[in-house]
């Protein structure tokens, strides 16, 4: 499923962006820092060819920067979401406006389902759908449903229990080539026995969450040890500040849909 990717979509931090939903321990965000943490990845993006739009920050939602989990994008189609948050549920109106001028159809996951894009993680053979505290299990089996009517397999996996991980994205991504990256101390899936695992040390697991955009890998600055490996497996990696967004539990894979 990996290919070249054109577009994203980002949405602006909003001024109330510290009073979003956090576990982290890391302290309040800087403002100013989070605009020019977030200008910057606008800014990387671009410069690996993508045409990006950019929305308008909304108060109402001070989650709303993360779009990554109101829709499923896939070259062949979009799924919007119903989060599992209730105070984030408004935030998929702005997201199906805008990917209602790039799809002629959307899917829509209905109540009493709830699914996090977060969750979701599409590899070369399968789209990975985590079960968490965000996507439930008839959230997942609508998704998988819908992923099947665009001619995409699936794979469910439930992560509810494991430490540290509020979204599956959150301890596992994919590089391509049949790669996974993941997160120290995750239990072994048997279900993902077909992919190489690229294992984390336990302190750089916040760069479990990187994505692959055309040739080059989005990474967490700050993870050296990380960025030695991808080298040496042949990825060009691309660091990016993102100490603002750690601080509301967000990664960066949340900050922008791909397609």
């Amino acid at each position: 499923m990996f290919g070249t990717f054109s577009r994203a979509i980002l949405k602006t931090p909003g001024t109330n962006f510290a009073d979003g939903i956090t576990e982290s321990a890391d302290g309040t965000p800087d403002l100013p820092m989070t605009l020019v943490q977030h200008a910057a990845y606008a800014s990387a993006l671009q410069q690996l060819g993508l045409m990006i739009e950019v929305l308008d920050a909304d108060e109402r939602f001070p989650d709303g920067t993360f779009v990554e989990d109101a829709a499923i994008v896939t070259p062949r189609g979009a799924i919007i979401t119903r989060p599992g948050a209730s105070s984030r549920m408004g935030e998929t109106a702005a997201i199906e406006r805008a990917l209602a001028k790039h799809y002629p159809t959307l899917g829509h996951i209905e109540a009493p389902g709830t699914v996090d894009g977060g969750d979701i993680c599409e590899t070369d053979s399968a789209v990975l759908i985590g079960i968490s505290a965000r996507t439930n299990p008839e959230g997942a089996r609508q998704l998988a449903g819908l992923l099947g009517d665009l001619g995409f397999p699936s794979i469910i996996l439930d992560v509810r229990g494991c430490p540290g991980l509020l979204h599956f994205k959150t301890g596992v991504s994919a590089l391509g080539d049949g790669r996974l990256v993941m997160a120290a101390g995750l239990p072994t899936f048997p279900e993902l026995a077909a992919f190489e695992s690229v294992i984390l040390e336990p302190e750089d697991s916040y760069a479990a969450n990187c994505i692959r955009v055309n040739d080059r890998i989005l990474v967490p600055a700050g993870y050296p040890r990380f960025e030695d490996r991808l080298a040496k497996l042949g990825y060009a990696p691309l660091p990016l500040a993102m100490s603002e967004f750690k601080k509301m539990d967000g990664g960066l894979s949340c900050l922008s849909l791909r397609f």
